[in-house]
């Protein structure tokens, strides 16, 4: 659990913490039993942005317009507090070449898109990973003292461990055992060249790998891929939701753009695949 709060007064800037943490990377000697930042930041009377909550919406396939919050959306208004502790001198892991790998939430009730918020977030702790080291980052939402939204997102640094790799080397988690029947596709999406540089308007997340070609091949992939975070509020968008709900989901493969996805769903369990079956997402909503 984090130690000490350090209250902050407004978002954090992405652009500058991105540039910090390119910077700071080549330096950076990962370790599950490094130490990692405790403390926990904490930003309370936050107002969204509701120009851009419609840009995410209509990028995400969302409806526009509705007073709550889709279920992603906290991601993004803590998303600038995380990378501030990611991306600074204490944090052990480098931020280029950090892979999401996995995201769960739970949200309490319906979240006003017109209500001030406060957020937490703080690293919970490092753990071993098959192919380096995972960072646990947790946000929490609270509005009028009540907790509403919390999620806990993975991190993995890829980096030379004592046991040997066994996923492919464009899979953050896959493992070749795990043979899964598919779900029954429910639509095919034709996914457009510039959703990442749309999703990294709307969101703020401009990793160069989300943006251009160009930037994504400096990263090993042959063009750009889309962001995690939008393949899975895709997915919910076209699944739906409850206004209480929790949602886990596994990011096992990268996207890439442009190109063409199969979305399947049955009994609250969803997926994303591609070209020979290929698995990209795996998740599972359902009503608490």
């Amino acid at each position: 659990m984090a130690d000490a709060a350090l209250l902050l007064t407004g978002s954090p800037s992405l652009a500058p913490l991105l540039a910090r943490g390119a910077l700071l990377s080549p330096f950076k000697r990962p370790a599950p039993d490094a130490e990692f930042p405790r403390t926990r930041l904490v930003l309370p009377g936050l107002r969204v942005d509701l120009a851009r909550l419609a840009a995410y919406e209509r990028v995400c396939g969302f409806p526009t317009g509705e007073d709550a919050l889709p279920v992603t959306y906290p991601h993004v208004l803590g998303f600038p507090l995380a990378m501030r502790l990611m991306s600074g001198r204490d944090f052990p892991l480098p931020l280029l070449g950090l892979v999401h790998t996995s995201i769960t939430a739970t949200r309490h009730r319906a979240m006003p898109a017109t209500g001030a918020y406060e957020l937490t977030v703080y690293i919970e702790g490092l753990a071993p990973h098959r192919r380096g080291t995972e960072a646990t980052v947790v946000t929490e939402v609270r509005e009028d003292g009540d907790a509403v939204w919390e999620s806990r997102s993975t991190y993995l640094a890829r980096h030379r461990t004592q046991r040997p790799a066994e996923a492919p080397p464009d899979e953050a988690e896959t493992p070749r055992e795990e043979i899964r029947k598919p779900l029954p596709a429910v639509a095919e999406w034709r996914l457009a060249e510039d959703v990442g540089r749309r999703y990294a308007a709307a969101s703020g997340d401009r990793n160069p790998i989300h943006l251009h070609p160009l930037t994504a091949r400096l990263f090993g992939f042959p063009r750009a891929i889309a962001h995690g975070m939008w393949t899975v509020a895709r997915c919910l968008a076209a699944h739906g939701t409850r206004e209480s709900c929790h949602v886990r989901a596994e990011f096992r493969a990268p996207v890439l753009l442009p190109g063409t996805v199969t979305y399947a769903a049955e009994d609250g369990r969803f997926e994303l695949r591609g070209r020979e079956n290929r698995l990209h997402l795996t998740g599972d909503v359902y009503s608490t």
